[in-house]
C-alpha cells in the first residue's frame, strides 16, 4: 500500500509545493510509502518527482492517489479514469472572473480547473478542505465525502523573526507614522489596489504618516505592474513598498515591525497571512470574504464593506486605541492556538490512511 501525491508541477517556496513535500515526508515517517508525481518537471525538484504516466508501471494494489487540486492539469481527467481511490486535497480555485481583465491565459486555466473539479469530485473517495468555505465548494462540485483540516504546514509555534531585520526596520521607520502591512501574492482577487486606495484616503484625511508594505510575488504580471503605476499616479510611490523573496524569518520580522495587517481580498479559501499575523502578535483588519471570518474569529477587525474611507477610518481608529490593539493581540494569539494547527499534519495523514485501510466495498 502507498499513498502517492500528484501535483501539476512541484515548486519550492510555493504553498502547494511545500505542502506536497511536507505531506510526503509525514507519510514516510508514518511508515506509508509515498512518491510525488508531476506533469511538468521543475529543475529545482526534478530529483524528487516522477512523471505521472510512470505511475502506470509503479501501481500496486491498495494504493491511494492524492491530487493537489489548485489549477488545470491533464492529470485531473487521467485520475478520474483510474480505478484506485482518489483523494482531492483542495487548495482552492480562484474564480476566473478576477483574471479576465488581466490575462486571457490564466482565465482559461481557471475555467478549465473548475470544469475538472466537476469531473473529479463525484469520483473522489474523500475531499480534504482547509476551511468550511472550501468544503462547500467541494460539495457543490459533487464531492460526497469531505473533511476539514487546517493548513498542515503552518509553523507552530510561529517562526521567530530575524532580530537584525526587526531592528533595521524599526530604526528606519522610527517617527515616520503607522506602517500598514499586506501579505499575499500580487493577484487581482487579493485586491491590493483597494488597499492602496484606502492608504491614499488615510493620508489625505488623517495625516501624511501611514505607509504600506506589500509582501508577495507577482502571480499576474500585468496586475503587478498596474499596482506600481496606480501607487505612483496617486502620489504614493514613496509610501508603498513592494517586497518579495523573503525568508520565513524575514517575513516574521515584517509582521513584528508593522502596526497592522490590512487584508482586503475578495476570495480566500483560508488566509494564511491572517494566521501568521495573529501568531506574531500583529493586529488585523480584514474584509470578511470567503473563509476570513471563519479563520479570524474574534482575533481581528472584520469589515463588512471596503470603501476606501471606511477602511482608512477602521485602521486609523484601531491604531489610535492602544487598549484595543492590546486586546486584539491577545485575542489573535488565543485564536492562533485554537485553530488546531499543531496536529493538522498528523490529522491529514490519518485521514489518508483511513481511506487506504477501508474495504473496497465501503468506498
Amino acid at each position: 500500500m502507498g499513498v502517492h501525491l500528484f501535483v501539476p508541477m512541484l515548486h519550492r517556496h510555493d504553498a502547494v509545493g511545500e505542502h506536497t513535500m511536507a505531506l510526503r515526508d509525514r507519510l514516510s515517517r508514518a511508515g506509508v510509502a509515498s512518491r510525488i508525481y508531476i506533469q511538468i518537471p521543475d529543475p529545482g525538484t526534478a530529483d524528487q518527482t516522477h512523471h505521472y504516466l510512470d505511475y502506470e508501471s509503479d501501481a500496486e494494489a491498495g494504493d491511494v492517489l492524492v491530487y493537489q487540486f489548485a489549477t488545470e492539469s491533464v492529470m485531473a481527467p487521467w485520475l478520474a479514469g483510474r480505478s484506485e481511490p482518489v483523494v482531492i486535497n483542495y487548495h482552492s480555485i480562484t474564480p476566473p472572473e478576477y483574471f479576465w481583465p488581466w490575462s486571457n491565459g490564466i482565465t482559461r486555466l481557471q475555467v478549465g480547473a473548475q470544469i475538472e473539479l466537476g469531473q473529479l469530485a463525484p469520483r473522489a473517495a474523500l475531499g480534504v478542505a482547509v476551511s468550511h468555505f472550501d468544503e462547500a465548494e467541494l460539495h457543490r462540485a459533487g464531492c460526497a465525502r469531505t473533511t476539514v483540516i487546517p493548513v498542515a504546514q503552518m509553523a507552530v509555534p510561529p517562526v521567530e523573526p530575524d532580530p537584525a531585520v526587526v531592528d533595521r526596520l524599526r530604526a528606519r521607520d522610527a517617527g515616520r507614522g503607522p506602517r500598514w502591512l499586506s501579505v499575499g501574492r500580487l493577484a487581482p482577487n487579493k485586491c491590493h489596489h483597494q488597499t492602496i486606495a484606502a492608504l491614499f484616503v488615510a493620508r489625505a484625511t488623517m495625516g501624511p504618516g501611514p505607509r504600506l508594505t506589500l509582501v508577495g510575488a507577482p502571480s499576474e504580471p500585468a496586475y503587478a505592474r498596474a499596482l506600481r503605476h496606480y501607487a505612483a499616479a496617486l502620489g504614493l510611490a514613496d509610501s508603498v513598498e513592494f517586497v518579495t523573496g523573503l525568508t520565513d524569518a524575514e517575513l516574521a520580522a515584517r509582521y513584528r515591525s508593522a502596526d497592522a495587517l490590512v487584508m482586503l481580498s475578495e476570495h480566500e479559501g483560508y488566509g494564511v497571512p491572517l494566521v501568521e499575523a495573529m501568531g506574531q502578535g500583529l493586529p488585523v483588519v480584514a474584509f470578511g470574504a470567503g473563509a476570513v471570518r471563519e479563520v479570524l474569529g474574534d482575533g481581528g477587525v472584520v469589515l463588512a464593506n471596503k470603501h476606501p474611507l471606511h477602511v482608512a477610518e477602521s485602521v486609523s481608529r484601531l491604531l489610535a486605541d492602544g487598549a484595543e490593539q492590546s486586546r486584539l493581540v491577545e485575542a489573535g494569539r488565543a485564536r492562533f492556538a485554537a485553530l488546531g494547527l499543531g496536529d493538522a499534519g498528523d490529522r491529514l495523514v490519518e485521514a489518508l490512511r483511513s481511506v487506504a485501510e477501508e474495504p473496497t466495498s465501503a468506498r
